[in-house]
């Protein structure tokens, strides 16, 4: 199984995610399982060990304190002072924020390091260079995705020199808008990456928890719960989800404006003339629609035009609702569609 660096951070600084990572160190002990790590992936984590401590130190003395507010606010005097001496005292059983994220790190640090260090070849970085003067996964997008392609470069040329008959291999990242598809089911990988995966011998996944449960040992190891924890999202996976929701429905409005422009249902002026909206309403200023042009430009560099639809009616009602509900999480009021 090869972990992606990002599914290690999450790992480490989620609460929720260590019942996972337990699984993982007890199949490595039962020798079940081998963790793939490409020395990218150790290099990673070892480069956002200090920061990931930081964020997870951080979140849990948000939690601790809030917890301590609602205990003050209606637990009495009694509970309040049973709950002081619990998180003061020296000698508390309770370890301290950094404490339990350091310990989380030292432990993901040690697994990672058990695991098959695969080192970069010149053939991998010359095949990652070539997929980015394709524009292929994942450099599909306009960002730096050089270490994620020798990841999966490194993926594919391990089980191609390591495969035996009956061997089964993972691939688990989090990093869906580099990896998955960008239509449809995020739980499939990229068309350009498609090759390297199959129904049984090399598979996809986004989550830790499903990769574990598509080994079916739950018969053979009884310590194996049936029950995973997904990942916790992050506000910024939130934050980028949002935006790019926000594009692909601009998007799809803009060319939709396009058509009503070409049929002669809507024109260009100039300038918009100073009279209630609804007599021009199928007026478009020139300068704005110059702007207009020049941002639909770079959402087709961002996601490649092939991939902006057009949508069907239930894929143009599912984006709308994954907005309103995303920015609902966030504050706004439902069916806040304002693009």
């Amino acid at each position: 199984m090869l972990v992606d660096t990002c599914v290690w951070l999450d790992m480490a600084k989620t609460p929720s995610q260590s019942k996972n990572f337990d699984f993982l160190l007890n199949l490595r002990h039962d020798k079940l399982i081998n963790i793939i790590v490409p020395q990218v992936v150790l290099d990673e984590f070892m480069r956002n060990r200090d920061r990931m401590i930081v964020e997870y130190s951080k979140s849990i003395t948000t939690t601790l304190s809030r917890a301590k507010e609602i205990v003050v606010q209606q637990g009495g005097k009694r509970r309040s002072r049973t709950l002081h001496r619990l998180f003061d005292d020296v000698e508390s059983p309770i370890k301290t924020p950094k404490a339990v994220a350091e310990h989380a790190a030292d432990q993901i640090e040690t697994l990672i390091k058990a695991g098959d260090i695969v080192q970069i070849s010149d053939a991998m970085k010359i095949r990652a260079s070539d997929r980015a003067m394709q524009k292929k996964a994942p450099f599909h997008r306009d960002k730096n995705s050089f270490n994620d392609a020798l990841i999966i470069e490194a993926y594919s040329e391990y089980i191609k020199q390591n495969g035996k008959p009956g061997d089964r291999f993972a691939f688990v990242t989090h990093n869906t808008r580099d990896f998955s598809s960008p239509t449809g089911n995020s739980k499939q990988p990229h068309p350009d990456l498609a090759a390297l995966f199959s129904k049984i011998k090399s598979r996809y996944f986004i989550s830790i928890g499903d990769a574990l449960d598509a080994m079916h040992l739950k018969d053979a190891v009884p310590w194996l719960d049936e029950s995973y924890d997904q990942p916790i999202r992050s506000m910024s996976d939130i934050s980028d989800a949002i935006e790019e929701l926000l594009d692909r429905i601009w998007y799809d409005r803009h060319m939709v404006a396009r058509y009503k422009i070409e049929v002669g249902k809507e024109k260009i002026v100039p300038k918009l003339p100073d009279v209630p909206w609804p007599k021009r309403k199928n007026l478009i200023q020139a300068d704005i629609w110059e702007g207009a042009l020049k941002s639909a430009a770079k959402v087709e560099k961002k996601y490649g035009k092939e991939n902006l639809g057009p949508y069907s009616k239930f894929d143009w009602g599912m984006m709308n609702g994954k907005l309103s509900a995303l920015r609902w999480v966030l504050g706004d009021e439902w069916d806040m569609l304002d693009t």
